[in-house]
């Protein structure tokens, strides 16, 4: 099977560029949720005019990252412990299908990309006890485009876009990294003996086990905002 494609939706125009990294600023937490966008500010940091920058925040209001308020501007958008436990099941719904299509197309080679991928990652979270999980995402991604379907790796990217916002307040336990770790070995050996249910309910398990992590730091950091509407609607600048 051919190399997966890459994560993010990315394209070759420096318009298409820029819409990748205000896209990552934004998941990764470099724009807080919340925070008002600063149209003047962001166009100059990213090189653009202010159209494109427009287009832009359209097409991340579209995938879940922003919310657009009338006569008010662009917000980063927030999120409350119902609306993670959404796009979990969502998230589960797409993987359990995918790792049973990649049970039955995945051939040796794919098998050995992911084993490979384990060792590296055994080998930095032996190195460091106090660690997140490295590459995580990178055996999802991994796992559903070896599934073949390009609808589901679009939908679980914008999905997991929209999780790795929820969290980016919340951080990581080394803890369950480790276990994580594990529960990814595991999917991996009913990957390779071709068992596509047991695939399924070990990749349910660990997205239930992942759910509640996220719950427990979500609820524990973050307060519940008001679904639809950024949290604080303040005019804060960059």
């Amino acid at each position: 099977m051919a190399t997966p494609p890459p994560l993010e939706r990315r394209t070759d125009t420096y318009a298409g560029r820029s819409l990748d990294v205000l896209r990552a600023m934004v998941r990764d937490g470099q724009l807080q949720p919340g925070q008002r966008l600063n149209e003047v500010e962001l166009a100059r940091a990213l090189g653009i005019s202010r159209g494109p920058l427009r287009e832009a925040i359209q097409r991340l209001a579209s995938e879940g990252l922003l919310n657009v308020v009338p006569h008010r501007g662009a917000y980063v958008r927030t999120f409350d412990a119902d609306e993670l436990r959404d796009l979990y099941e969502l998230r589960t719904a797409l993987e359990t299908h995918a790792v049973r299509l990649a049970a039955r197309r995945a051939d040796n080679e794919d098998l050995r990309d992911l084993d490979d991928l384990l060792r590296a990652t055994e080998e930095v979270l032996e190195s460091d006890v106090d660690t997140a999980y490295p590459g995580e995402l990178d055996f999802h991604h991994r796992v559903v485009a070896l599934s073949g379907n390009q609808s589901i790796l679009r939908a679980f990217a914008d999905a997991n876009n929209q999780i790795q916002l929820a969290r980016s307040r919340s951080g990581r336990q080394p803890r369950r990294a480790r276990d994580a770790f594990k529960e990814h070995r595991e999917v991996l050996r009913a990957l390779a003996g071709g068992d596509a249910e047991l695939a399924a309910r070990l990749m349910d398990e660990h997205l239930q086990h992942s759910l509640e992590n996220a719950l427990s730091l979500f609820e524990n950091t973050v307060p519940d905002s008001p679904s639809g509407l950024a949290g604080r609607l303040e005019d804060e600048e960059l």
